[in-house]
């Protein structure tokens, strides 16, 4: 017998699966600035992309509407003495849209379809991790240090059906980078509360719902109809006219007349979201910049420089409209009970450029720099603001600011990291920083480790990877916070990446609906009533 440290939480027994939905209320149709390209729940980690496929596929476990970790697929777990390994009992009964039973072949077959080559997930398993078969019902995770964060971001690991998967040529996962459609890019067959009906990449994707989901639905939905609107006035107006009935984001511009609309308002709230900046620290000669033979950012004076020629208040105030706040690390403080410890070094225009000379750049140098331009709040109108400011201390700045399919696919993993300078958003899955520092920060040069997976700029300091290793495996909370406070000294001192902020939520929803808004940014529908 295997003993029991603790036990996770467990729900009731759906006895009434698929057979109590509300009164329906037809189609609910949603807008959001970016396209859903993959229908692959491995291809791309991003948050919008996990929301959307979140409706059809599911994990081990879920987040609740306070983001609390629940059972979903796996209806229970519990952890050995020596934390080495962890039990999941499956849920019986579930089936995936085809009929396909749900089982733990399954499980272990995604655990490694989720490591492959070519996933953009493969930190949500540990390497060395092994998942063994106990019984149909029953996986054990073996593994070879403690992880008492395992299941965390399980949420969005997504299991996909062994038998569909190997039937239609899709054991591996599709690249962000991919030119060619897979099989699994344009089709899906989950286990959740909606069933993809079509999809079309850049134009619709259309949801239809699952009548036989295993849980009690909470929606009165029939469909979702998804349109990526990239024009922040076009996806306005079809909120006010009455054209969709929900929007993300609303321009922050655009607030204001929403609000004072007869049919519709904005849901806003604080997120989780850090907005920053990456170097490419990594390579001896940028790819984009007049400076060859060496590379400027792998001196902290020239990093420091960037920093410092950043007016964040004016972000906040001009290009934000006061609806971000500015941050001094890469992680919200919402999430680190010490981040009030750490300021934000001062905008120092004159301190920028005297570091520049210092580092033997008088004149500054040229740079490119990659943005996207539909996926964060005015994330291409908070690249040019950075572009004009560093002009102001000698730096020339060429923007390349375009839709996030194709940022993605070049400045990414699956892209080679093919950037020099480049912004990016990241809220952590584990909602812990432990998330920040190994997948953000952490050193990606060791071969077939999972760490720094989304380090876009390479950054690498093997004393910070040495305390986000003690981090993950402190149990005592004071000590793992000491530790987590000493991480994040180490880079903010050797000005690693420039955070700017935590932007605001800001959803356009129909007065016809009810939505629940949580901090991570997913727009979850099967929590939605429509009139």
């Amino acid at each position: 017998m295997m003993a029991r440290k603790s036990i996770a939480i467990s729900t009731t027994a759906v006895l009434f699966a698929g057979l109590c939905y509300p009164a329906l209320a037809g189609a609910l149709r949603y807008a959001n600035q970016g396209d859903l390209k993959s229908l692959d729940p491995y291809t791309l980690n991003e948050t919008t992309t996990n929301a959307h496929l979140g409706h059809v596929y599911e994990g081990l476990t879920r987040r609740g509407k306070d983001l609390e970790i629940q059972p979903a697929l796996a209806e229970r777990w519990e952890i050995s003495d020596d934390g080495l390994r962890w039990r999941f009992y499956l849920r019986q009964g579930v089936k995936y849209h085809n009929g396909n039973p749900f089982t733990a072949d399954d499980v272990i077959f995604s655990a490694e379809r989720v490591r492959m080559a070519g996933s953009n997930f493969t930190t949500r398993v540990p390497t060395s991790a092994k998942f063994v078969k106990v019984d149909d019902h029953t996986v054990d995770v073996v593994l070879t240090s403690p992880n008492p964060i395992l299941n965390s971001q399980w949420d969005t690991w997504y299991i996909v059906d062994k038998e569909w998967a190997e039937a239609n040529n899709a054991t591996a996962p599709t690249p962000a980078a991919a030119t060619t459609p897979s099989f699994a890019s344009l089709n899906a067959n989950g286990t959740g509360p909606f069933m993809i009906e079509s999809h079309q990449a850049g134009v619709k994707t259309v949801f239809k719902r699952n009548p036989n989901w295993w849980d009690k639905p909470e929606h009165n939905i029939d469909e979702i109809v998804f349109t990526p609107i990239s024009n922040d006035a076009t996806r306005v107006a079809a909120l006010l006219t009455g054209e969709v009935d929900v929007i993300e984001p609303v321009p922050v511009q655009d607030i204001a007349r929403v609000n004072a609309s007869a049919n519709a308002q904005v849901l806003t709230g604080p997120e989780l979201r850090t907005i920053f900046i990456n170097f490419d620290s990594a390579r001896d000669e940028l790819l984009f910049s007049n400076v060859k033979g060496k590379n400027p950012f792998k001196d902290v004076r020239v990093r420091e420089a960037f920093f410092r020629a950043i007016d964040i208040n004016l972000i906040r105030d001009r290009v934000m409209r006061g609806l971000s706040t500015p941050s001094a690390l890469m992680i919200a403080p919402e999430l680190f009970m010490h981040s009030k410890d750490f300021r934000r070094p001062k905008f120092d225009l004159e301190r920028a450029k005297k570091l520049l000379t210092d580092a033997g750049y008088p004149n500054g140098f040229e740079v490119g720099m990659d943005c996207p331009n539909d996926r964060y709040v005015n994330d291409e109108a908070i690249c040019q603001a950075v572009v004009a400011m560093l002009a102001r201390a000698g730096i020339k700045v060429n923007l390349s600011a375009q839709p996030k399919a194709l940022y993605f696919a070049k400045a990414g993993k699956s892209g080679g990291y093919t950037t020099s300078l480049s912004l990016l958003g990241w809220t952590p899955g584990t909602f812990d920083s432990h998330n920040v520092l190994h997948d953000v920060m952490g050193c990606r040069d060791v071969p077939g480790s999972s760490r720094g997976e989304t380090n876009y700029g390479g950054y690498c300091n093997k004393q910070l990877d040495t305390v986000t290793d003690e981090i993950l495996v402190e149990t005592d909370p004071a000590k793992r916070n000491e530790l987590i406070k000493q991480a994040f000294k180490i880079a903010t001192e050797d000005y690693s990446h420039i955070p700017l902020h935590q932007q605001a939520l800001a959803w356009g929803v129909s007065k016809k609906v009810d939505l629940v808004q949580r901090a991570d940014n997913q727009i979850l529908f099967y929590w939605a009533k429509k009139e």
